[in-house]
């Protein structure tokens, strides 16, 4: 009988849906901040060594959200394409109806992309994507590098929005920031001001939740340790700090955050881990 999971049902249009919103919402940060810089209140005041700075930074901050995105979209965390048969026999491996194949420990099924996945974390809503074995490495990058540019652009569009701000009163200056789609709608405000004001808003917002991921993911780096297995107070994978950094983002795993390409190869293969017990083994 064929595996329901070869067929690659998980990259049909209902799965790229989250991806288009979330690239229609980055286009929009992008044109906004275009407007403002080229044709509205422009950049804040800054000498040519603090505006070069800038550049350079954005350019860091772009060139490593889009190649930790595309090697995040790339990398598939799967068991597609990866040979199970035998395996797990006498390994006490699950068994998962759905792909009506034994999986692995850590791996588990995920109804949005219709497959079980190796050393499953979580489904991403925002890009349409499980996060697993071979993508957690861009994952985390992508958390770190999406909250600079976030706080960057909100940098950039600060004076424009604080300009606005001040040249009203202090309750529609209140509804403005916590309600622009209301005061568009009332005629209050113009489109151009209720974008920078959305925006602005938005790009703060997911400064601080991809902040608060980062905070919570590296936690979970440090103690070797999955969403799912956080949540059940799990704690048989944890090698100590330093051999948790190395499984999950590789040897050079303090180079890692600073450019997307940089070869830094799994240990694993995602379908065997060392467990706390086994390193105790070995330490005795």
């Amino acid at each position: 009988m064929g595996q329901p999971w070869a067929v690659g049902s998980a990259e049909g249009a209902p799965a790229r849906l989250p991806l288009v919103l979330t690239a229609l919402w980055a286009a929009a940060v992008g044109l906004e901040l275009a407007y403002v810089l080229v044709l509205g209140p422009g950049p804040p005041p800054l000498g040519p060594l603090a505006r070069a700075l800038h550049l350079v930074l954005a350019a860091f901050q772009l060139l490593n959200l889009l190649g930790n995105v595309g090697l995040f979209l790339r990398s598939d965390p799967s068991i597609r394409g990866v040979m199970l048969a035998g395996r797990g026999l006498g390994q006490g491996w699950a068994y998962c109806y759905q792909c009506q194949s034994q999986v692995p420990p850590r791996s588990g099924h995920c109804s949005s992309c219709r497959v079980c996945i190796l050393r499953r974390d979580h489904h991403c809503r925002l890009l349409g994507r499980c996060v697993g074995f071979r993508n957690y490495r861009p994952f985390l990058c992508l958390l770190l590098h999406a909250a600079g540019v976030l706080l960057h652009v909100s940098v950039l569009l600060g004076p424009a929005l604080s300009a606005l701000l001040r040249a009203h009163a202090p309750l529609h200056t209140a509804a403005l920031l916590l309600l622009p789609w209301l005061m568009l709608l009332t005629g209050r405000v113009s489109l151009a001001q209720f974008a920078l004001a959305f925006v602005t808003d938005t790009c703060v917002a997911g400064a601080l939740l991809c902040g608060a991921g980062l905070l919570f993911h590296g936690m979970l780096l440090l103690r070797g340790q999955t969403t799912w297995e956080w949540a059940r107070g799990q704690h048989s994978y944890d090698l100590g700090p330093c051999h948790n950094l190395q499984a999950a983002l590789g040897p050079r795993w303090v180079l890692v955050w600073l450019w997307p390409f940089l070869a830094s190869p799994l240990p694993g293969d995602g379908i065997t881990f060392q467990t706390t017990a086994d390193a105790g083994l070995v330490a005795s």
